[in-house]
């Protein structure tokens, strides 16, 4: 495991305490790209380690969040939770499916008690579903979808885009997507067409559009298959 992946030592926002990490290295073989965008890698999973956790007092969350500057107030209501509990995860430099998951529910639990975006929760859990999806779990890559595509139905009608690489675009065909995996084709389809319906969409976006266009077709020719068509 030591060829993707080494130990590096950071300090806490919260407790202070210098607690280990698990970084990746840079070169991870993909193979093959979801329709929700989880990425396929060859022998390794790099979702396993995309969340950070201090093994002293348990504050998780992603690198970007664990390293930029928390409010005082948010530390402080942390810190407050924090007292007398003990959620701190043993640290392991190898993390399996438990390791994974119980990482992503610290960081969603957080992100919820600091009011994160709905755009930010919204990515914990589909990152969750897709750990879920690498375990064969489906019962609970299912209920993590559903969190994601409600929160994200959430963020692009509360929220301003773009949110880093993200556009409200990309996110209406992120929730079609996720809908198409779940089985339920008439909401995929609401939300692709609100993207292929639209005549700028081709110019502005031609790669969202094409996806758009390429999975609303799925769904099209699996329907006139099942005779629904």
């Amino acid at each position: 495991m030591a060829e993707h992946t080494f130990i590096v030592t950071k300090t806490c926002p919260i407790c202070g305490e210098e607690t280990r990490i698990v970084k990746l290295k840079s070169r991870i073989i993909a193979e093959r790209t979801d329709e929700d965008f989880c990425v396929h890698y060859k022998d390794f999973n790099p979702y396993f380690y995309h969340i950070w956790f201090c093994e002293h007092c348990g504050f998780a969350a992603d690198e970007k969040h664990f390293l930029a500057p928390m409010p005082a107030r948010h530390k402080e209501k942390i810190r407050d939770f924090l007292k007398n509990r003990q959620l701190g995860l043993e640290f392991t430099e190898h993390r399996g499916v438990p390791e994974a998951v119980a990482s992503y529910k610290l960081a969603i639990f957080y992100a919820g008690m600091l009011d994160a975006t709905f755009a930010h929760r919204a990515g914990l859990e589909l990152h969750l579903a897709w750990v879920y999806r690498d375990a064969g779990d489906e019962e609970h890559e299912r209920e993590a979808m559903e969190h994601a595509a409600a929160l994200y139905d959430q963020s692009i009608m509360k929220e301003n885009y773009p949110q880093g690489a993200m556009t409200d675009n990309m996110v209406i065909y992120l929730i079609g997507a996720i809908y198409y995996r779940l089985g339920d084709y008439e909401k995929a389809t609401q939300y692709l067409s609100r993207i292929i319906g639209d005549n700028n969409m081709r110019s502005m976006e031609p790669k969202t559009f094409d996806r758009a266009r390429d999975l609303w077709q799925t769904i099209r020719e699996r329907k006139e298959a099942d005779g629904q068509g």
